[in-house]
């Protein structure tokens, strides 16, 4: 995504709120690298989620979508726009292309976003990732932030239609994958599920901050 695209983009989700009239907090977002690629990892509970980034992020990001979303009218002009990419589960060979795709952008210093999910949690609480759900970031090098995002669901997925409430984005420190030999990343995926669960549980108040 260019830098004039993603002001407009960002522009449109923060009037978007506005309207909605949810009250977005953010938390750590000096925890985000202002240069160099790296990869966004956090739940997924809502296509709100989305406007809740672009207003919370602060720089141009990209993410990998479901190609059904393709044909949607507009939806997938604004999913272009965005800097994302279409994928195709269906087809390894061409799944593969896209995810090297992203991989070239993380490279040029971009960012992309992952919902390692795999779809929306709809208000199920974070679900377990999908095997091999963290190649974006780990064939890239890149390193890792892992997000905590609350109330979308609520404010939109609930009823499908957009209502006013609390929001959340909760971004933790980056964890660097370029030095983590090949044999030692099984562990990345349950420290970072660890990590963007515990982020949820104090955010939601299930859990005191600065426990564990």
């Amino acid at each position: 995504m260019n830098y004039l695209a993603y002001k407009l983009a960002q522009g449109w989700a923060l009037a978007v709120l506005t309207f909605s009239g949810c009250k977005l907090t953010v938390t750590g977002r000096e925890n985000i690298p202002r240069k160099d690629g790296f990869c966004l990892v956090g739940n997924h509970n809502s296509i709100f989620d989305i406007v809740l980034l672009l207003a919370a992020v602060g720089r141009p990001f990209g993410f990998i979508a479901k190609k059904e979303l393709a044909v949607i009218p507009m939806l997938n002009l604004w999913i272009l726009i965005l800097g994302g990419l279409f994928i195709d589960r269906k087809n390894i060979r061409k799944a593969i292309g896209t995810i090297n795709e992203g991989i070239r952008r993380i490279k040029a210093g971009g960012a992309m976003i992952i919902f390692p999910e795999g779809t929306r949690g709809k208000g199920r609480g974070l679900l377990p990732f999908k095997p091999g759900s963290l190649k974006l970031a780990t064939k890239a090098g890149a390193p890792m932030v892992p997000l905590a995002i609350t109330g979308s669901y609520d404010v939109f997925e609930k009823t499908n239609r957009l209502h006013s409430g609390p929001v959340s984005v909760n971004f933790a420190p980056p964890i660097a994958t370029a030095d983590i030999p090949t044999e030692d990343r099984g562990g990345l995926t349950d420290q970072v599920y660890g990590i963007i669960d515990g982020m949820l549980r104090k955010a939601e108040g299930t859990a005191p901050f600065g426990g564990d």
